[in-house]
């Protein structure tokens, strides 16, 4: 084998670790651009003077804003170059959290918060297919798993980070502070991120055709269930464990996000060898952890061991549906069917949470995990049946 011949071979093998960097980090910005006024909101209200039930509007804002414009805004990108299209959410990130640091009105504000939402539906529609065109099929799932690490950092470390700021400085220095990210990774990105050419209007799949195709309405389908049965206990978490008699729920949480990390981390190592497996895994454990805080929620070292359990289950649960769904449309269309996974995601945390609060306020507490339990069991099944498409095994 010639010098050359061995060069690319390395480079074909080789992880292209700062360009997935700089897309894990634009993950990391987009979490944070979206949940930070959830913890912010008394002294955001003070300094907009609203009430601060109007002032958690500007959450809503951009979550609504996010789920209606993921679908259609990326149809109508799809013939454009992929770079500028990242660059352009990237700077609107920028420009929109400046605002929203600079602005004493909250009309202004709430208008910034909408367009900074639609920003969000185009980034997340795209960081997956992005990501699994950076590398070659065999890698697809390990570079997923990188890009949505983004999420769990930013949930764990970001945001208490970002409230840190926002008491040291203010709330204003803190979206300021993430209009500076944003900037910087505009250069990253431009930088070590590779360019890739829109489709081609001849070669470009209807909407409704990559809808159709085999396997995807089957990972949608999942990914709903998955999502509710996991919101409507998760939302709930605090009153669960008032009602299981254990006084930290700080505690829970964190055993949670830790046990997320770890999920995480393992998913990133075997998911391009065994997808399937791993899917099957972690909802059965998932399904094994509701199962346990329906029968022994009551006894500390129950909860925390099952709250853990179902934290490094689910850690991995999105990185592998988002690959099923690359896998079963091709990374051509990924932006398309990850913008409906997108809006079916938000759609998921919706009705879990809607759910949960029904069930709260009718039977209690304690009935919560048996909502979640045949949710998840009836993801299970269907992963299980789906052999030929939308969950097949991968040979290594």
């Amino acid at each position: 084998m010639s010098g050359a011949t061995i060069a690319d071979a390395v480079r074909v093998v080789r992880m292209p670790w700062s360009g997935l960097l700089a897309l894990f980090s634009a993950a990391f910005t987009a979490v944070m651009t979206e949940l930070l006024p959830a913890g912010l909101l008394p002294p955001m209200a003070r300094a907009l003077e609203v009430p601060e039930g109007r002032a958690g509007f500007l959450v809503t804002a951009y979550a609504v804003a996010s789920t209606l414009s993921a679908i259609p805004v990326t149809a109508l990108l799809r013939g454009l170059p992929r770079r500028p299209v990242l660059v352009s959410a990237l700077t609107g990130f920028a420009l929109f959290n400046a605002v929203t640091g600079l602005s004493s009105s909250y009309a202004v504000t709430f208008g910034a918060r909408v367009l900074a939402g639609v920003m969000g539906g185009i980034l997340w529609a795209m960081l997956v297919g992005y990501a699994a065109r950076m590398v070659p099929a065999e890698r697809r799932g390990r570079a997923i798993a990188i890009v949505s690490a983004g999420i769990t950092v930013a949930l764990c470390a970001g945001i208490p980070a970002g409230a840190a700021l926002a008491s040291a400085f203010g709330w204003r220095a803190a979206f300021l502070g993430l209009a500076v990210v944003a900037l910087v990774l505009v250069g990253w990105v431009l930088w070590k991120v590779p360019g890739f050419p829109g489709e081609a209007a001849a070669a470009r799949v209807p909407l409704r055709r990559v809808a159709v195709l085999p396997g995807v309405r089957t990972v949608l389908g999942v990914t709903v269930l998955v999502l509710v049965g996991h919101q409507a206990m998760y939302t709930y978490l605090a009153p669960f464990v008032a009602f299981a008699g254990f006084g930290e729920t700080s505690l829970v949480l964190l055993v949670f996000g830790v046990g997320t990390v770890a999920g995480i981390w393992v998913t990133g190592a075997v998911i391009d060898r065994f997808p399937r497996v791993a899917l099957v895994a972690v909802l059965g454990v998932v399904a094994g952890a509701m199962t346990v805080l329906a029968l022994l929620g009551g006894r500390d070292w129950a909860l925390l061991g099952a709250v853990g359990l179902w934290g490094a289950a689910f850690g991995g649960v999105p990185t592998l549906l988002q690959t099923a769904l690359v896998d079963a449309t091709g990374a051509g269309n990924a932006d398309v069917a990850t913008s409906m996974q997108t809006t079916v995601y938000n759609a998921g945390i919706a009705a879990g949470s809607l759910a949960g609060g029904v069930v709260l306020e009718g039977a209690g507490a304690g009935a919560l995990p048996w909502t979640s339990l045949p949710l998840v069991v009836a993801a299970l099944a269907i992963v299980v049946a789906a052999r030929r498409h939308a969950f097949p095994a991968r040979r290594s």
